[in-house]
């Protein structure tokens, strides 16, 4: 290569790596600034990291809350053994401390979203059968938080630490059931006979409606109902369908006797025992006369939950 030729070679070569330098360094071109770097003394929401401060350090700005709130609730076991009290659901408090109470310090479940307050919550409230299935509930799945209806540090429920009692508290969102039970026949929640959790688990199970089960796997309705639990030899098919007991009664309450779905019990047979192509329930015989009035199937089919005896369900 000619002299000549070399210097026109390096000078193409000088022009492309100062091209290639441009971008970086022109003035109006926008500076990707760096990921913003996490504190080691920051604390998310719902994360416990960082070092523990001594239990007694909480009662010195917080001793309201634990004279009343804690230390005489369920919640006291924190302080046994090796477990550190207040900061077993706030997270390690040293940090929130040594910042004069910084707020920014320290878990606070108002901030927290649901799914985060029961992550910390069924840390501890998971290993019973009661609460395991909260994680897949319908009330979280509608943004109900634990918060919602317990409340550690305000609650006068030493028990369940209840916001409210609990008729009034499933009152508060469940409407339509508030209103069903005013029936003239129902079910004696108000009065405090039954409660909602007796039939329901608000923490969540396998089955819809969080409705419990009894004894069995049979439905929740035999806790109380034991005469129609079965097995029986002979299975009235409504009772075994996902309906259960609800393809004739209403649950909650009813304006009919027995909670009945319709007022007359004829009328509730007939909407399965009509003769039909598509129907798998038999049609009513040909000799029972319809036309007598108030003459109840259940007057000769007494035994319309199952029976052992008699496959057309008589005594």
């Amino acid at each position: 290569m000619t002299p000549h030729r070399l210097r026109v070679f390096c000078f193409f070569i000088a022009c492309f790596l100062a091209v290639q330098s441009l971008p970086s360094r022109a003035s109006g071109a926008p500076q990707e600034s760096p990921p913003p770097q996490k504190s080691s003394s920051s604390l998310a929401p719902g994360q416990a990291s960082g070092v523990y401060a001594d239990n007694d350090v909480c009662k010195t700005c917080h001793e309201e809350v634990w004279t009343k709130h804690f230390f005489n609730t369920p919640h006291s076991a924190l302080l046994k053994g090796n477990q550190h009290g207040c900061q077993g659901c706030h997270g390690p408090a040293q940090a929130h401390v040594d910042g004069g109470g910084d707020i920014t310090k320290i878990i606070r479940f108002e901030t927290l979203s649901p799914a985060q307050t029961a992550a910390i919550c069924t840390k501890c409230h998971q290993a019973s059968p009661e609460t395991q299935n909260f994680a897949k509930s319908e009330h979280l799945a509608n943004g109900v938080s634990c918060t919602s209806c317990h409340s550690p540090h305000k609650s006068a429920d030493v028990n369940f630490l209840l916001v409210k009692s609990q008729t009034e508290l499933c009152y508060g969102c469940h409407t339509a059931q508030r209103a069903e039970f005013a029936r003239p026949y129902r079910h004696r929640v108000d009065v405090g006979l039954i409660q909602c959790s007796d039939c329901h688990n608000p923490h969540g199970t396998q089955t819809g409606h969080q409705v419990r089960a009894a004894a069995g796997q049979f439905a929740v309705c035999t806790k109380c109902h034991t005469d129609t639990m079965g097995p029986f030899v002979f299975e009235h098919a409504p009772v075994k369908t996902d309906e259960g007991c609800m393809s004739c009664h209403t649950p909650h309450g009813s304006t009919n006797p027995r909670l009945l779905q319709v007022n007359n019990v004829n009328f509730l047979c007939l909407r399965c025992h009509t003769p039909n192509t598509n129907g798998a329930a038999s049609g009513v015989p040909s000799f029972h006369n319809q036309a007598t009035k108030y003459q109840a199937c259940t007057l000769c089919h007494t035994q319309i939950h199952g029976s052992n005896f008699d496959p057309v369900f008589f005594r």
